[in-house]
């Protein structure tokens, strides 16, 4: 249980994978913890469905007013758009980098982990993603695995990653086991 934590989920402002939001946003919410959106703009942030548009969510929090000291844990959600977007952003990656630094546990799945290259807080870590991005991490330094959930603790902080929504079961207790820690 995470009981009394916030999760903060970092999403830019179009091109989230809906799903990769939503599920592990209702397990950290189920377990207890209490998930926060952010972003880099305020008012709302549009999803995705692949390529097709869905829901819009309503932003809680801006990146660079905000700092990885208000939260417990971060989850990345996927989607193409939505790490390339945030890779670009300075204040999205420094907030990212932040949660390393403090030693707080991150979670990321498919595509999420172009954000954590941008970062560059993979060097000797293991993780997994959507299978495109494997070169990528390895030139980034990481270990790059094909496995439905990684938990790498051989870090700063732990590290859990997945490759796709298949795999958002396994994620989402992963997280939440690493948010619970």
């Amino acid at each position: 249980m995470i009981q009394g934590k916030t999760i903060a989920f970092l999403v830019a402002p179009e091109g989230v994978e809906q799903v990769e939001l939503t599920e592990p946003w209702k397990a950290v919410q189920q377990a207890g913890g209490t998930p926060r959106l952010v972003s880099v703009e305020r008012g709302e942030i549009q999803a995705f469905n692949h390529l097709d548009k869905a829901g819009t969510f309503p932003v809680d929090a801006v990146a660079g007013e905000v700092s990885a000291a208000e939260f417990d844990g971060l989850v990345l959600p996927g989607g193409v758009a939505n790490p390339d977007f945030l890779r670009m952003r300075p204040e999205a990656v420094r907030f990212v980098r932040e949660f390393f630094d403090a030693g707080k546990p991150v979670a990321a799945i498919c595509h999420a982990p172009w954000t954590l290259v941008e970062a560059d807080v993979v060097r000797g870590r293991t993780l997994t993603s959507w299978p495109s991005l494997q070169t990528d991490l390895r030139n980034a330094g990481a270990t790059w695995v094909d496995q439905e959930v990684t938990v790498c603790a051989a870090g700063p902080n732990t590290l859990v990653t997945s490759r796709k929504p298949d795999d958002l079961k396994a994620f989402c207790q992963a997280a939440v086991d690493a948010f619970g820690a």
